[in-house]
């Protein structure tokens, strides 16, 4: 049997609480390691630091994160009645607003819009206003006093401006609004007869 000594070579001469280390050369493999990483460095101060022949990562992600928001301020639109009119006469979007409607809002308003626990929403009696806006403000926030949860947190912005430009597609712009008397689910929205 070998002495350990000879096996893993002589031990240093101090010791440390009682501890001895070996007298051995690093692997090549951390060796190789520390080389490649102090050459790294010096070529990236060279490179960034001395001739700036680009951009310092720092930098480079301050720039891009600054062109993002630029291109995303660019892409939004500010929601008007105009383009809820807009998005109503496109199919792609009605048929999204249509899905997500049928998924959510149909258990109270009916899959026809015709209503049941919530009011109709195809005539043109309308209990919060019937332009664009004030029905992404009523979808947003919800009637809590008539059992209408606020969707907003629910949702999301880009469904509930779906959702109203499926319920926009049954109307015409322009077309008459009127107010609608206090709703009673399982009623029609029209005001009786004289």
């Amino acid at each position: 049997m070998k002495n350990p000594a000879e096996e893993n070579g002589p031990l240093r001469p101090h010791s440390y609480d009682g501890i001895h280390e070996y007298d051995k050369r690093l692997p090549n493999w951390w060796l190789f390691t520390l080389y490649a990483t102090i050459a790294y460095s010096i070529v990236y101060w060279v490179v960034y630091h001395q001739f700036h022949a680009g951009l310092e990562p720092g930098l480079a992600v301050e720039t891009t994160m600054r062109e993002n928001q630029q291109i995303a301020a660019h892409r939004a639109t500010v929601l008007s009645d105009e383009l809820l009119w807009k998005m109503s006469r496109d199919p792609q979007v009605v048929a999204m607003g249509k899905t997500t409607f049928d998924n959510m809002c149909a258990s109270c308003h009916l899959p026809t819009l015709t209503g049941q626990i919530g009011p109709n929403l195809i005539d043109e009696f309308w209990l919060h206003g019937g332009q664009p806006l004030a029905l992404v403000k009523t979808i947003n926030d919800g009637v809590v006093a008539k059992g209408m949860i606020a969707w907003a947190p629910v949702l999301g912005q880009q469904k509930i401006t779906e959702v109203t430009a499926y319920i926009l597609s049954y109307h015409q712009e322009g077309e008459p609004i009127k107010q609608a008397p206090p709703w009673v689910p399982g009623q029609s929205m029209a005001p009786p007869a004289n």
